[in-house]
């Protein structure tokens, strides 16, 4: 039996990003500000923050940019010890932009180290420490590779009785729907925790009847939480009636970027603190509110003092 040392582990590429300061666009001359970005990073992050033990690998490329990430993640309490650096080919970048109120995002990803990730990559021994796996369809869009290491992860898991968690995260600019649709329904019917976006599930089942959409995701062997669900956040699980449970209200909405990995970091969190399924919706509607009233991919990710603190269950001094 294996000891679990971490709560969570994720993987899956993380990028450097730069973005235009102040009011100019991209092309427009004048400086850049830098970070790193990735669905799977982010979430890493959120999940420390929060107070879990979480873990994240990739194939970082051996840079400037790579080297970035790998300390920072390791600076915010993600275990990094299991990624790994290749001269074969450089981390990937991204760029946005946001003018007149359109956020834009450009990709360069293609050949990047992450993209040749493949089986032979996955540690059977670390996805065991974990008590979950926390697995994006961006994954598996980087190339047959990182497809077979994706199902590779799933199989070690189930194995060792790692619960296996899965967003979507359906990315249509790195591949079609046709080849997108039967690889994440294959995820989804693998994962004991499906969190699909309303509009996603749209998608991949071809319908626009909700209660056609509803009954396919019904038939899940796992518990399913549709995100966006109209104005709430749908949970269907086996056996069960739905439980509709509303959006958390921002106070103000200043980036949306990152708002679905902070709901993942925030449900996972309360599935790792012990929460009903209800309970850790609400915590992640809860960090998903929270991390679109600042800027940021990653940066606004609350912290579980500031959770607590907005629950009321801690006091909050003012010095």
């Amino acid at each position: 039996m294996h000891k679990k040392s971490l709560d969570i582990i994720t993987f899956g590429e993380s990028m450097g990003l730069f973005y235009p300061e102040g009011t100019r666009g991209l092309g427009q001359g004048g400086p850049l500000a830098q970070s790193f970005g990735g669905a799977e990073s982010n979430v890493a992050i959120g999940l420390a923050r929060l107070g879990c033990r979480p873990g994240w690998f990739s194939l970082l490329g051996d840079d400037p940019v790579g080297t970035g990430i790998h300390q920072a993640l390791r600076g915010e309490g993600v275990d990094v010890s299991r990624v790994r650096f290749t001269n074969e080919a450089p981390t990937g970048l991204m760029l946005r932009e946001s003018l007149r109120g359109k956020l834009s995002v450009y990709y360069y990803r293609a050949g990047s180290a992450a993209s040749l990730l493949k089986a032979s990559d996955i540690d059977a021994d670390y996805i065991a420490s974990a008590s979950i796996l926390h697995i994006t369809g961006i994954t598996p869009a980087l190339g047959e590779g990182c497809i077979e290491a994706v199902r590779e992860a799933v199989r070690i898991a189930k194995a060792n009785g790692v619960v296996v968690s899965f967003d979507p995260n359906l990315r249509l600019k790195l591949w079609s729907l046709e080849q997108a649709r039967p690889i994440l329904l294959e995820l989804a019917a693998a994962a004991d925790y499906f969190l699909p976006g309303y509009d996603e599930l749209k998608l991949l089942w071809e319908s626009e009847d909700e209660a056609f959409i509803l009954d396919q995701a019904a038939k899940l062997p796992g518990i399913s939480v549709i995100k966006s669900a109209g104005v709430d956040n749908l949970i269907l699980e086996p056996g069960k009636a739905p439980v509709r449970i509303p959006f958390e209200r921002a106070e103000q909405v200043v980036d949306t970027v990152g708002a679905g990995d902070g709901f993942c970091a925030g449900f996972l969190a309360g599935i790792s603190k012990g929460y009903s399924t209800e309970e850790a919706v609400r915590l992640g509607g809860l960090t998903g509110s929270l991390v679109v009233q600042a800027p940021g991919d990653w940066e606004a990710l609350p912290t579980w003092r500031e959770v607590e603190r907005i629950r009321g269950l801690s006091s909050h001094i003012e010095r």
